[in-house]
């Protein structure tokens, strides 16, 4: 038997094992990893700032009801468009918006990639104030737009008014990352902070409000901000405060000129049927989803005071997580933790840990497994 027919000759010609780095990579690819926090099973899983609420079984009956029906016509494309999806969205946002203003895509990532395809690309530069939100510059690169990073200042990791413009003006970025509430460290922006910022950028500005419903009383959204500049664009998801993570539901606010540009690179029929309906669904129920977030919020706030009052240093937070610290090995902090049950997750300052506010059950499991861990480290 010979070598092309099979047989034990026949490894003696096979190729060898193909890498990544063996494929024709485009070059600024080479030697990066793909995002993504860990997927562990674990009793606690306080890592990647999910609603800890499944969909109430209401909920969930109307989601089987409405995708039933959606299934009976996935023979045919969905609509292009989702107007009656975006129709509701702006119902739900309110400030006087329609849904020539909202634009819709699978997750808020896919709707910061589709800013960057339309605004960014190669010879454009997008900007960022760190640490924030991680994806920011991971989009920037495979969109083929330059990254260029401005520092956040203060105990807070707030941003200094003054500073932030004058990196605006002298980057002259294409599109400006704003992130409010913060990623990872919880803290919303001044309305001025935006103001000044959208005032004085070249392109776009992106404000990234994908935590916006978990903002402590009193604390305003840039969508306030829309009629005044047309070059705004306030981003939202369905993943946190709808609950809906495993649904990949992201959208934004915006001038009616500006969704009409996302159409352009954006791909055919991108949103499913399913997807639609299930975040039609969800917004029905709006109501009882936000009654969660109240909960959520009070556990939030409950836990800032309790790790400020054992010593613990912590950024006041308007989203669903937490930033704490100051730990001289948070890597061994972390795998303790991970030890006791509960993940956590390393991101941010390099002293500083992130964890997500769970059901009470869950909290009071972080708290004793945190003590447990740091009585001797600190």
């Amino acid at each position: 038997m010979s070598p092309e027919t099979g047989g034990a000759g026949a490894d003696a010609t096979a190729p060898a094992q193909t890498t990544v780095e063996d494929l024709p990579l485009r070059e600024d690819l080479r030697g990066r990893s793909p995002y993504g926090a860990p997927q562990l099973e674990v009793p606690v899983a306080l890592n990647t700032n999910e609603n800890p609420y499944p969909p109430s079984p209401a909920l969930a009956a109307a989601l089987a009801r409405n995708v039933e029906e959606a299934a009976a016509g996935l023979n045919r494309y969905p609509d292009r468009d989702a107007t009656r999806l975006r129709a509701a969205l702006a119902d739900y946002l309110g400030h006087g918006l329609d849904g020539a203003r909202v634009w819709a895509a699978n997750g808020s990532n896919e709707i910061l990639q589709q800013i960057l395809q339309t605004f960014g690309g190669p010879g454009r530069t997008a900007m960022g104030f760190e640490p924030s939100y991680s994806m920011h510059p991971v989009i920037s690169r495979v969109t083929c737009t330059d990254w260029v990073s401005a520092e956040r200042t203060g105990h807070d990791f707030g941003l200094d008014t003054r500073a932030a413009v004058e990196a605006v003006r002298r980057n002259r970025p294409d599109v400006v990352f704003l992130t409010s509430p913060n990623n990872p460290t919880g803290t919303a922006l001044p309305l001025e902070t935006v103001a000044e910022i959208a005032e004085a950028a070249p392109g776009m500005v992106v404000v990234d409000e994908a935590y916006a419903e978990f903002r402590r009383e009193g604390t305003p959204s840039a969508l306030t901000l829309l009629e005044r500049y047309p070059r705004l664009i306030v981003s939202r998801t369905m993943s946190k405060a709808f609950a809906l993570a495993g649904a990949r539901v992201g959208y934004l606010a915006a001038h009616p000129a500006v969704v009409d540009a996302l159409q352009l690179v954006r791909l055919p029929y991108h949103l499913s049927a399913v997807t639609q309906a299930v975040a039609a669904t969800a917004l029905e129920f709006a109501g009882e989803l936000q009654s969660q977030v109240k909960h959520l919020r009070q556990e939030r706030d409950a836990l800032v005071e309790w790790l400020g009052s054992h010593g613990f240093a912590v950024a006041a937070s308007d989203a669903n997580f937490v930033l704490f610290g100051d730990f001289d090995d948070r890597s061994a902090v972390f795998s303790a933790m991970l030890e006791h049950g509960v993940l956590v997750r390393e991101v941010g300052p390099p002293h500083m840990l992130r964890v997500t506010v769970g059901t009470p059950e869950e909290m009071s499991a972080f708290r004793d497994a945190l003590l447990q861990v740091t009585a001797d480290r600190r």
